[in-house]
């Protein structure tokens, strides 16, 4: 079952990845700006209780540091000063208190808690700040402790002051809504203009898309990019070496066609001649059984020839198709080589040519030296064509030998495939791995595409292939009658096949 994912767009995506912060960071923004703003709103709210702290201490100094007044003397006083300096409104309620050396109530609220002595050293002023409760309503209390006169052991007075949050609150509210109220007229502007941006940013995209939409299906030139944003220039470069690739292939393909075309002419017209010619014996009356046997016989072996034409073209597709590295196997190089020589026995007999194979002569085990990861398919067919091709070359009573070597440090498995025919002159040793390509001075009937087939194979599998004199040509000095023959050696590297592919 085949799964088709969505498609994407680019800008869409983009977008996303822009506005999402923004508005994940907006809530944060608020967070941010409603605990900035009861600072601000706390900070002049603040001085204001610590100054009238201050001051009822400085009276409440006063007042303890007369021993000889009475209590209601002292409360008296304090309740005086402290309405003089209490700012109750319509918005707030405010709450003092004053407790005098040995803890007792001199004046205002027993409702308001007792703090802790804190032995940190005080702000300046003396005045210490604290949130609390009066009731079920929460206040801002400033509150300092007095210390004893001087050589007096009586534990510190306090005085507190209490005020109730409202002015606080409004002033905070305030101050949001001046801030956040135009965040709601910048933000959908900000996407606004992130979209127009991002508009404008891709457009250079979407002319690329046009141009090429508009090119016909021949053209393969390279896209100009001397118009293109510096982040797309790469795509292009890409695009354009994608261009120049498919262009060497379809004219390599079409230059094949046209060589695969003109050797296919040969064995068909060869075919119709001796059809052709039977036929008219035929009508004429005139053909005796002998003539008719050779038209026969020549209408065979152009059929033959047509025939291995087209399977040669049918391996040099299959060695060139890339999907076959998918199903690369771990193979035997000397069983399959085994295998080939056994088939081209009876054609070697019928040639009289000697045929034979050294190298190991039982199958590899698991992980043995001749063993290499390959596909089963083309690494037959490339023995073959070697094999073949030597068959071909070499005279009656030569002699052929294929041969499987180990690398003696486990880096490489070797193919040799020797004959003694004419051999290849050095400056064809390249050419003759191209395709049709056949060897001047020869009268052998080929196709011209065995071995490059084997150099098609031969790449797919990472491996190398070279071509040289089976004998030196300056040992056999010019002697009549002696060929320097020649060998195709092919190095495969090894590679360590997993677990799961081993015996594959």
């Amino acid at each position: 079952m085949v799964v088709h994912r969505e498609q994407r767009s680019l800008f869409g995506e983009i977008l996303d990845w822009m506005l999402a912060p923004l508005l994940l960071l907006w809530p944060m923004s608020l967070g941010l700006t409603w605990v900035v703003a009861q600072a601000i709103a706390a900070r002049p709210y603040d001085r204001e209780l610590a100054d009238v702290a201050r001051a009822l201490a400085r009276q409440a100094t006063v007042q303890t540091s007369t021993a000889d007044l009475p209590v209601g003397s002292v409360r008296a006083e304090l309740e005086r000063a402290a309405a003089t300096l209490k700012r109750d409104d319509d918005d707030d309620r405010s709450y003092y208190q004053v407790l005098g050396r040995r803890g007792e109530l001199l004046a205002g609220e027993a409702g308001l808690a007792v703090p802790l002595v804190d032995y940190t050293p005080a702000p300046e002023g003396g005045v210490r700040f604290r949130d609390d409760t009066i009731g079920d309503e929460p206040v801002r209390v400033a509150y300092l402790w007095l210390p004893p006169a001087p050589g007096e052991a009586t534990s510190e007075a306090l005085v507190q002051v209490a005020e109730t949050l409202g002015k606080r609150s409004k002033l905070a509210t305030e101050i949001i809504k001046g801030v956040i109220l135009p965040q709601f007229i910048i933000l959908p502007l900000a996407v606004l203009l992130v979209w127009f941006a991002l508009s404008r940013g891709i457009r250079p995209l979407a002319e690329l898309q046009q141009r090429i939409r508009k090119r016909e299906s021949t053209d393969l030139s390279a896209i100009p990019d001397g118009d293109v944003p510096d982040e797309v220039a790469p795509l292009v470069h890409a695009i354009n070496d994608l261009l120049q690739r498919l262009d060497k292939t379809i004219a390599t393909q079409r230059h094949f066609l046209a060589d695969a075309a003109h050797q296919l002419k040969t064995p068909l017209a060869g075919l119709r001649m001796q059809a052709e010619l039977a036929a008219r014996e035929i009508d004429s009356g005139g053909g005796d059984p002998a003539s008719m046997k050779h038209t026969l016989r020549q209408i065979a072996l152009s059929t033959q020839r047509a025939a291995h034409m087209v399977n040669q073209l049918l391996a040099m597709a299959r060695a060139e198709d890339t999907g076959q590295a998918a199903r690369h196997q771990t193979v035997d190089l000397a069983a399959v080589t085994r295998a080939v020589v056994r088939d081209f026995v009876p054609r070697a007999i019928e040639r009289r040519i000697d045929l034979g194979y050294e190298g190991p002569d039982h199958a590899a085990p698991e992980g043995g030296s001749t063993r290499l990861r390959a596909e089963p398919v083309l690494l037959s067919e490339m023995v073959r064509n070697l094999v073949d091709n030597a068959l071909q070359y070499t005279p009656q009573g030569g002699t052929v030998t294929a041969r499987v070597l180990t690398d003696p440090f486990g880096q490489a498995v070797i193919l040799q495939v020797e004959d003694t025919g004419p051999g290849i002159a050095p400056a064809e040793r390249e050419a003759v791995f191209r395709p049709f390509y056949r060897a001047l001075g020869t009268q052998v009937d080929g196709s011209g595409l065995g071995l490059a087939i084997v150099a098609e194979v031969v790449q797919r599998h990472g491996a190398e292939i070279t071509v040289a004199d089976a004998r030196p040509r300056e040992a056999l000095g010019g002697a009549p009658g002696t060929t320097p023959g020649a060998l195709f050696t092919v190095r495969f590297p090894l590679a360590a096949p997993s677990a799961s592919e081993l015996g594959g």
